[in-house]
């Protein structure tokens, strides 16, 4: 089975037929890459010896035993997305974890964490839903240590001015 990556975003997995054929119709172009699971790297369609010819297909007789089709992604190619593209948020959960609130914090280390290696992977979806969890938790933090930090003031304030009004 062969993978390929179009305008940056991995696609497959598709049969050397089908490959053969969306080349063939320009929907996969010379340059674009491709790879399958016995390739040590990606690399331009036009420079896979199997598919050298016109644009398609060369005759290549099957392979005996391919078995099922991985039930794994390849790697991806690395300048989908590059690392930092898509914010993390550590920095902002560390110091929610730290002034006060840890249970947010971890939270959000935990969800910041996922980032990076979701960008590596390709996953720009996954990489935003983390990002936007670990803002959240951060947040939720850091309102909370807010919360916990005015409203002692606030009572020791109404307390006060009610007892300066009250006293005799």
């Amino acid at each position: 089975m062969w993978y390929y990556s179009k305008n940056g975003l991995q696609m497959g997995p598709v049969s050397r037929e089908e490959l053969s054929a969306k080349a063939n119709s320009g929907e996969v172009l010379p340059s674009d890459l491709v790879w399958r699971e016995d390739m040590a790297d990606w690399k331009p369609f036009s420079q896979v010896p199997e598919f050298k010819g016109t644009g398609g297909l060369a005759t290549v007789s099957p392979q005996a035993g391919m078995g099922s089709p991985p039930n794994w992604q390849p790697p991806a190619h690395p300048a989908v997305y590059p690392v930092g593209s898509v914010p993390n948020y550590l920095w902002q959960s560390i110091v929610v974890t730290v002034l006060c609130c840890l249970p947010f914090g971890v939270v959000s280390i935990v969800h910041a964490a996922k980032v990076d290696s979701l960008l590596a992977q390709g996953d720009l979806a996954g990489a935003m839903v983390a990002s936007n969890s670990a803002k959240n938790w951060a947040l939720a933090g850091a309102i909370s240590w807010l919360v916990l930090l005015v409203v002692p003031f606030v009572i020791f304030f109404v307390l006060g001015a009610g007892a300066a009004i009250f006293s005799p």
